[in-house]
């Protein structure tokens, strides 16, 4: 659990596990139990599992059989892509470090479609490039950018995609409990969803999956869900994450008192330093985030002045073992290697207040005046 003295304001990266769930989870562990045992212990873990799927399923509007429980947004990410039967890879430059990876060495064609300055892909890019090749592809396209907040018109994507038989696989990792996600509405195929993103716990994620598509193992073992992906579940992580999933309804009353906050940091901070700019905008966003370029100070220096104040922010993507590097993100937008290199996000959740925008908003000024006097 994050110190009571540090003001955590890395939410995208993860969030604080809500006590809610570290109670429903200690329960679990004291019960044990295999959900593939057919003994009682056994019936009991599977029932407990099967609870948490039929939540997950009832929050996000889909079948529960649709859902496939993983070790996490990454490993689902992974299993949509190589797992789909696809030879054609459609993606932006603007992803995840885990799709960005497997594109690296996706065996087939791959092509990254560009974004706008505001973070948006390029809509007759994506249907030039489904009409000048016949080949299976698969879209992968983040639904709400995990640096920036913007989000991608999917319903407009999922209308090219189908239209030109191919698959579309969005990942919702940072949109699950920031705004409200109804999967048959959006018409996607495929959906990666992530518990540590909301206060649950870490380590297990979901891959929502069209039941109309055939999935091949990624992972082979005893035949556990519905024989898509091997090894014991972890009843534990998923009965915590159904129990954060339960509460996503307060999560998203919190968001729009935070869009307020942020809003409140960009508009102070602009007034302050008119050169300090804000990526993604003028985009629809969510409302939890700000990603903020600081004239002259570098990324890594920020962080590091941020935490000296007992701050918690983050410079880009989290999922890169703890490395401060330039935003491809926001060099993908901007063109800019200096402002990429110099932003920060600062991202607010659950369990936010007030003071800390105010303590945030107080840092940022003097760390900027003492490079800008």
């Amino acid at each position: 659990m994050i110190e009571k003295q540090e003001i955590y304001l890395d939410y995208n990266a993860t969030a604080p596990i809500r006590p809610e769930v570290i109670e429903v989870m200690v329960e679990v562990m004291e019960e044990g139990g295999n959900p593939s045992s057919v003994h009682s212990g056994g019936r009991k873990a599977k029932s407990r599992m099967e609870k948490a799927r039929s939540i997950i399923a009832d929050t996000i509007s889909c079948r529960a059989q649709m859902i496939i429980f993983t070790s996490g947004g990454t490993e689902a990410n992974n299993m949509a892509i190589l797992s789909s039967g696809c030879n054609r890879l459609i993606t932006s430059n603007v992803e995840h470090d885990s799709i960005r990876s497997v594109a690296s060495s996706f065996d087939g064609t791959v092509d990254i479609i560009r974004v706008n300055p505001d973070g948006l892909i390029n809509l007759l890019e994506l249907e030039k490039l489904l009409n000048d090749n016949d080949e299976k592809s698969i879209i992968s396209i983040l639904y709400a950018n995990n640096e920036t907040g913007v989000m991608q018109d999917v319903k407009a994507i999922a209308k090219i995609a189908h239209s030109a038989g191919a698959l579309l696989h969005i990942d919702a990792i940072q949109a699950l409990a920031k705004i409200p996600i109804d999967f048959m509405a959006l018409g996607v195929d495929m959906m990666s969803i992530s518990s540590h993103k909301i206060g649950g716990p870490q380590g297990v994620g979901a891959l929502v999956i069209q039941e109309k598509l055939p999935i091949k193992p990624f992972i082979f073992g005893g035949g556990q869900e519905v024989g898509r992906r091997g090894g014991t579940e972890n009843i534990a992580g998923i009965v915590g994450f159904g129990r954060a999933v339960s509460m996503i309804n307060q999560s998203l009353k919190k968001m729009k008192i935070l869009e307020k906050w942020r809003n409140e940091i960009e508009e102070k901070i602009h007034k302050h330093a008119p050169k300090a700019n804000f990526p993604g905008k003028s985009s629809l966003r969510l409302s939890n985030v700000s990603t903020i370029y600081m004239p002259g100070v570098k990324s890594e220096t920020q962080v590091m002045n941020f935490d000296l104040d007992q701050i918690c922010i983050s410079s880009g993507s989290a999922c890169s073992s703890g490395k401060v590097k330039s935003s491809h993100v926001i060099d993908a937008m901007k063109g800019d290697k200096n402002i990429a290199a110099s932003t920060i996000r600062m991202s607010l959740g659950w369990n936010s207040e007030y003071s800390h925008v105010e303590a945030f908003i107080k840092s940022w000024k003097k760390q900027y005046d003492r490079k800008n006097p």
